[in-house]
């Protein structure tokens, strides 16, 4: 694994686009239902991975390389995740994607506070204990298109399509 600590600086900052962060949101109390998440910290462009059966690592990582091919290259540059055993094939990730994968320290998720933020928007649309197994990936898409559609006061109430359309054009030759 390699730690935040080890993370580039310029992370930190957010004037960098192409710096994700992951999460799962746990639905019922059985563990038999889950959402990824995954959030752009310089936009706040949000993308929901659907994974209907489980959250084996293997999923979990086909998952993240269908999202993340849909991205230019200029916009996927790091994951930072919790040490969640979902993310365990994230070696294998990172050879599928190029993205290199971060992890927390133990117990602190405040070192995602992107993503925890977008956690806590989206129990709006997912509260704790649903059963999320019937959704398909095309309901997770209509959520997040609605939240990536909101205006954010942290981007000057532009929406996150806008911030992250802007840095697409800014960075395709």
């Amino acid at each position: 694994m390699i730690m935040i600590s080890e993370r580039p600086a310029e992370v930190d900052d957010r004037a960098v686009p192409g710096r994700w962060e992951g999460d799962l949101i746990i639905g019922t109390r059985d563990g038999h239902s889950h959402i990824g998440t995954m959030v752009e910290r310089t936009s706040r462009f949000v993308m929901l991975l659907h994974l209907p059966d489980d959250r084996r690592a293997e999923t979990v990582r086909n998952a993240i390389a269908r999202k993340i091919q849909r991205l230019p290259d200029a916009l996927v540059r790091t994951l930072t995740w919790d040490q969640g055993s979902e993310i365990a094939d994230h070696a294998q990730s990172t050879v599928d994607t190029g993205v290199a994968v971060y992890f927390c320290d133990p117990h602190s998720p405040w070192q995602r506070g992107t993503a925890e933020n977008t956690n806590g928007l989206l129990r709006q649309y997912f509260p704790r204990g649903a059963d999320y197994s019937a959704l398909s990936e095309t309901d997770l898409d209509l959520v997040a298109d609605e939240l990536n559609n909101r205006p954010r006061k942290t981007l000057d109430y532009r929406t996150p399509s806008e911030v992250l359309n802007e840095l697409i054009t800014a960075t395709t030759p």
